[in-house]
């Protein structure tokens, strides 16, 4: 391997470790247990953006009921779809008290995804059912992604252009309030499992 491969390699690693770090200190020294963070940290707060059928939506769509909130886009190839086709099965499993689970998908490419883009990524089979789709402005998206401590980028050039993003998602509860991250790669079954203790009060 080349002097310069090995560079490339300790610098993701010291970036991945730093943003590692500064999550764990802003959401107040959460403790790590079983793909999960708990916390009762200041993740969360105001936003102002529209749904996929361009109402305007702000924070109090995430009262009344458990919420999975979770930033990606729908030109994603494989980290979004994955985690929706998760948290459904996911939903599936929590029985009963998966009516009391809202899945909300907000995006991070306000220049592709419009509410009608939204609308038709959000209907296929394999998602929740009724997933509530958020975008808008660019500067809206940047404030709910600043309010949640997400990180995205655009990368490349040109109308194929990805996004880099964060992976987790969050559980808020029936207040708005931030309980726990899910993790990334989490199995439908754990992280039913998570969400059921959540609800539990656990």
């Amino acid at each position: 391997m080349s002097k310069r491969s090995l560079i490339l390699i300790a610098l993701v690693a010291i970036l991945g470790l730093a943003v590692g770090a500064g999550l764990f200190w802003t959401m107040g020294g959460a403790q790590r247990a079983g793909g999960a963070q708990t916390a009762q940290g200041d993740v969360g707060g105001p936003f102002q953006l529209v749904d996929q059928d361009g109402r305007p939506v702000d924070e109090s769509v995430l009262e009344g009921q458990w919420n999975i909130v979770f930033f990606g886009f729908t030109y994603c190839p494989d980290i979004c779809p994955s985690t929706l086709q998760a948290i459904d099965v996911a939903k599936q499993q929590l029985g009963p008290r998966g009516d009391d689970l809202q899945t909300v998908f907000i995006s991070v490419d306000p220049e592709r995804d419009t509410p009608e883009q939204l609308k038709t990524y959000l209907s296929l089979d394999a998602f929740p059912d009724n997933v509530i789709g958020l975008t808008g402005t660019p500067e809206q998206v940047a404030a709910v992604a600043k309010a949640y401590y997400v990180y995205y980028r655009k990368s490349g050039e040109g109308p194929d252009y990805t996004i880099d993003h964060s992976t987790a998602a969050y559980l808020m509860d029936p207040k708005g309030r931030f309980n726990r991250v899910l993790a990334f790669g989490v199995a439908p079954d754990e992280m039913a499992r998570l969400i059921r203790t959540a609800m539990q009060g656990g």
